[in-house]
């Protein structure tokens, strides 16, 4: 946590000592003036800074003897909600990943058909914000060409992912601009380490987002949706934790 936080000051820092270039080139939405109004000072300036520092450079990837022998499950281990568990008794064969808001062709995936697609497997080390790493092997089809599949309309700027856990009758959600859901090693795992995703790791589908902190990758993922504005999802910070206050929008490391 420690190299983490350093690592975020100072990239932060960097900011706030003036670096003028790396606040030119703002794409789509670093042009936003509500994008901008959404961050905070802070948020803001280290999400320019690390998109002109890391810009669409890969997290990095760790060789099979580098696998964490034990991998702790954070967060909800099992939901209780009943569709899952209708598809949990089934053994996820019903499943199915629904896509919408902001699209052009809605679409409705069972896991047999994700499987099937073209499929990306990283070895990376997930990094928690509450201070502790493990390393993964992280096997699923990447996020990008299931958007480009639905058809993003123009004035997508968000990919808001619903989950079937939640905390004290919340559903927890998260989301993240195009930018991050574009990069090639954004996926949606079905497998880790070889196997079945695990249900505490988040079965049958979870987000990997390997340049973001550990809360940034949604587990037991029910649908994704395309929005321009993160507004109406929750009480508007883009995810459940950000709109408890206890962590910020952009988690980038």
């Amino acid at each position: 946590m420690t190299t983490l936080l350093s690592r975020r000051r100072l990239i932060t820092g960097a900011a706030l000592t003036g670096s003028a270039m790396a606040l030119s080139g703002c794409d789509a939405l670093g042009q936003s003036p509500a994008f901008r109004q959404f961050l905070s000072g802070g948020e803001w300036l280290s999400y320019r800074i690390q998109r002109f520092i890391v810009g669409d450079a890969l997290a990095r990837e760790y060789p099979p003897e580098a696998l964490s022998p034990t991998f702790r499950m954070n967060g909800n281990t099992r939901p209780e909600s009943a569709e899952w568990e209708r598809y949990a008794a089934s053994g996820f064969s019903d499943y199915r990943l629904r896509i919408d808001g902001l699209v052009a062709r809605p679409q409705s995936i069972s896991l047999t058909e994700l499987r099937a697609l073209p499929a990306r497997t990283q070895i990376t080390r997930h990094d928690c914000v509450e201070g502790w790493s493990a390393i993964g092997k992280w096997t699923g089809a990447q996020l990008g060409p299931l958007l480009e599949r639905a058809g993003l309309a123009p004035n997508a700027r968000y990919i808001v992912f619903h989950c079937a856990d939640d905390f004290r009758g919340t559903p927890y959600y998260e989301s993240i601009d195009l930018v991050e859901a574009f990069h090639p090693q954004t996926i949606l795992a079905y497998d880790m380490n070889d196997g079945d995703l695990p249900m505490g790791h988040g079965a049958p589908l979870r987000l990997r987002v390997e340049r973001q902190l550990g809360y940034k990758h949604a587990k037991f993922v029910m649908r994704i949706e395309a929005v321009e504005s993160l507004e109406r999802i929750g009480q508007g910070r883009g995810g459940f934790w950000e709109d408890a206050g206890a962590y910020e929008w952009y988690a980038g490391i």
